[in-house]
C-alpha cells in the first residue's frame, strides 16, 4: 500500500491535459474579449508567458485580495478564475484562447457566440 502511494506521491498534472470547466471558460473568454477590445493582446500574451511559473501564486493572490476585489468584481467569478489559474495548463490555454479570439471574426467574439474550447487547426486551401 505504501509502495503504491509513493509511486504517485510526486505526480504532477500535465499542462496539455488541462480542460477548463464551462464557467471557467466563460469567465476567461470575458477577460480575453476585454483584452482584445483594449487592443492589448500582444502585451497580455507576453505578460502571461513571462509569468507562467507564477500562475499558482497569482491565483492565491486573487483569493487573498477577494474582500477588496469584491467591490469591483463578483466574488464567485473571482473564485472560479482563481481556481482556473491554479491549474498547470491554464496559462497556455489562456494564451491560445487570446490568439484564437483575436484572429476570429468580430461577430465570433461576441459573448452570445458559441464558445469552443480551443481552436482546431484548419487546412486553408485558398
Amino acid at each position: 500500500m505504501i509502495k503504491k502511494w509513493l509511486a504517485h506521491a510526486f505526480a504532477v498534472e500535465r499542462p496539455e491535459d488541462f480542460a477548463p470547466t464551462v464557467e471557467q471558460q466563460q469567465i476567461a473568454d470575458r477577460i480575453c474579449r476585454e483584452i482584445i477590445r483594449r487592443d492589448m493582446v500582444t502585451l497580455a500574451i507576453l505578460t502571461l508567458e513571462t509569468c507562467r511559473p507564477l500562475n499558482y501564486i497569482g491565483s492565491q493572490a486573487i483569493h487573498f485580495f477577494t474582500p477588496l476585489l469584491s467591490i469591483l468584481v463578483d466574488p464567485r467569478a473571482q473564485k472560479i478564475f482563481a481556481d482556473f489559474l491554479e491549474q498547470r495548463g491554464s496559462i497556455e490555454w489562456l494564451c491560445q484562447r487570446l490568439e484564437f479570439l483575436s484572429n476570429a471574426k468580430p461577430e465570433d467574439r461576441s459573448p452570445n457566440a458559441e464558445s469552443s474550447s480551443l481552436p482546431v487547426s484548419k487546412n486553408d486551401d485558398s
